[in-house]
């Protein structure tokens, strides 16, 4: 039976490039997982967009001199064309700067103000005397009261992940121009977190077996810490507007209103498609599967405060009083990836780009090594050594190679068609049985956001599927014995037709085109494009994937003999690992 299942990924900051850390982080391990739940039937949301409003747009903003809407308008343009290019198929990627998206935060924030979940309170703040005006978090830096790291950011630790206020902060100084702050009172309203302690507490308590032990250990020890109210207003001129007269000046604050874009991502979606009551079987079905995929620093958002939220609210647009809108079903978050065994820094251009490795290397090429190093339970490693390595022995040798050679040798011998068998032997059905099996085994691994291990078993089979194919040598029985030939092209090709699917999560690109050299019509996967959608007096683009054209199933392969083959080309290319030493030049450059 079809199951609803939710894909809510992480919404990056639109003030600068993504890059291998975001791929690794949450976009690849949701993409994966989405298409690999399209090809079991379920019906899948993908939903996630550009971060507007965050002060990382603002101090970007401010160093440009240009206005907040021009840098992360710049930017949620080359996201869309990023994502396109590496394959990420949102059925919505859209943005918080929408008036879908203010009006669905500001319900939220009148929801939980009736219910009494949230309080004003004086604040004591950062202010900055030169620049007359109070700093928002990420105009200020210091010492980290916990761990001592000495650039810590005002709302958060990057070296300890503890959420941190400014006032926290040991030895602060503004970002801007490096003084030092006065501590002014201002108002601002509070979600009332220790309301929710208990209820928090019985939510992270039961059925949470699934999880991964780093992210509920997390949550739960969060919790058993004590929890304290948060402000969710800020001053600040970018941003949601707060719904109240005399608040003109103040904004919601951004990690409260950039979650609730998950919940307004599914309703524009829901608005596209002409069916404005559709997300809420995302939403409100008890049997929908709703996952949240991001990296390990936005655990205490999605474990803790966007439960919290959704408590709260309960219900929004909807009347039936037995519904409750879901709380998250699992929160796979991944570690950091390292470069070159260097954490990553935006400042000392320690990166490595997506918009610039795209415009050397196959987005597969890509997408395979960062998911055979993804950082599921611990930080991981880009190394351009060893992606060299994995490309040309795994990708090329391995994979490429079996598709290739046998395709090849089945189109030139058996006139362009996958040949008559005849009584399979023992070795032939037994390497068909494998490949069957295998179905159950990587799919639950993908069920369970196991990726690598995922990844790690189709490609054992690929090489069990070379040793089988190199001990048949069909280039030799051919010339003695064709019907011999033929029941090893017949069963390779079936297992390469299986091998297709079996990566196609990973790899579809690759798998788009084999699906087509194996003589199929249609798409394995639907059609992924940038749209402009017209809402009011607003326009703006946004990344879509419409399944209208999927025909791919996740289930063995059905490769009848007789099928007319298209002549292939290779999948992948050997890469020279002169390459090795230029990349790292770039970096060091």
């Amino acid at each position: 039976m079809s199951k609803k299942v939710l894909v809510s990924v992480a919404w990056p900051y639109a003030n600068g490039d993504l890059h291998v850390g975001h791929l690794a982080g949450a976009y690849l391990p949701a993409d994966v997982f989405a298409r690999y739940h399209r090809l079991k039937g379920n019906d899948v949301l993908m939903v996630s967009g550009s971060d507007s409003h965050g002060t990382p747009i603002t101090v970007a903003a401010d160093e440009e001199g240009v206005p907040p809407e021009e840098i992360f308008q710049r930017y949620h343009r080359r996201f869309l064309d990023t994502q396109e290019a590496i394959g990420i198929s949102y059925n919505l990627f859209t943005h918080t700067d929408t008036e879908n998206h203010r009006r669905v935060a500001q319900d939220i924030f009148t929801r939980l103000l009736e219910g009494e979940y949230l309080y004003q309170k004086r604040q004591r703040l950062l202010y900055s005397e030169s620049e007359n005006r109070f700093l928002p978090d990420r105009y200020v830096e210091g010492e980290c009261p916990f761990c001592g790291y000495e650039s810590a950011r005002g709302d958060q630790c990057d070296n300890c992940g503890k959420l941190l206020e400014a006032t926290e902060l040991v030895n602060p100084r503004s970002k801007t121009d490096g003084s030092t702050p006065s501590v002014r009172e201002t108002e601002h309203y509070f979600l009332d977190l220790p309301a929710f302690a208990d209820a928090l507490r019985d939510y992270l308590a039961a059925g949470k077996e699934h999880w991964r032990p780093n992210v509920v250990n997390f949550a739960r020890n969060y919790v058993k810490g004590g929890l304290l109210g948060r402000p969710i207003t800020r001053d600040i001129a970018w941003g949601v507007p707060v719904p109240l007269p005399g608040w003109e000046d103040k904004r919601l604050y951004v990690w409260f209103e950039a979650v609730v874009g998950y919940l307004s991502a599914s309703i524009e979606w829901s608005n596209n498609q002409g069916r404005p009551d559709a997300w809420k079987q995302w939403w409100y079905d008890p049997e929908a599967l709703t996952y949240y995929f991001i990296g390990k620093d936005n655990i205490p958002f999605h474990a803790l405060i966007w439960p919290a939220e959704l408590m709260g609210v309960k219900r929004l647009y909807e009347s039936d009083e037995t519904k409750c809108l879901n709380l998250p079903y699992d929160v796979p978050a991944n570690e950091f990836m390292n470069i070159e065994s260097r954490q990553f820094s935006k400042s000392r251009g320690w990166a490595v780009w997506l918009p610039d490795v795209l415009e050397r290397y196959d987005p597969d090429a890509i997408r395979y090594y960062v998911a055979a190093v993804m950082p599921e339970t611990r930080d991981s490693d880009f190394g351009w050594d060893d992606f060299v390595a994995r490309n040309n022995n795994e990708l090329v040798a391995t994979w490429g190679n079996l598709a290739n050679r046998m395709l090849g040798f089945a189109y030139q011998r058996f006139a362009g068609r996958v040949p008559e068998p005849g009584e399979l032997r023992p070795a032939d059905q037994g390497l068909l049985d494998r490949a069957e099996a295998a179905f159950d085994v990587v799919g639950d691994l993908l069920a369970a956001c196991r990726f690598r291990a995922a990844l790690a078993e189709a490609v054992g089979l690929a090489r069990d599927a070379n040793k089988y194919l190199d001990d048949q040598a069909p280039w030799f029985e051919i010339k003695s014995d064709r019907g011999e030939a033929a029941k090893t092209v017949y069963t390779t090709l079936r297992v390469i037709d299986s091998l297709k699917l079996l990566l196609a999560p990973f790899l579809p690109f690759s798998s788009e085109r084999l699906h087509q050299y194996l003589g199929y019509e249609g798409q394995l996967f639907g059609e992924l494009a940038i749209q402009t959608y017209h809402e009011a007096n607003q326009s703006h683009g946004a990344l879509t994937y419409d399944p209208a054209k999927a025909t791919g199933s996740w289930e063995p392969s059905q490769l009848p003999a007789g099928q007319i083959l298209r002549r292939p080309a290779p999948l992948f290319k050997k890469l020279d690992e002169e390459v090795v030493e230029q990349e790292r030049q770039r970096l060091a450059g």
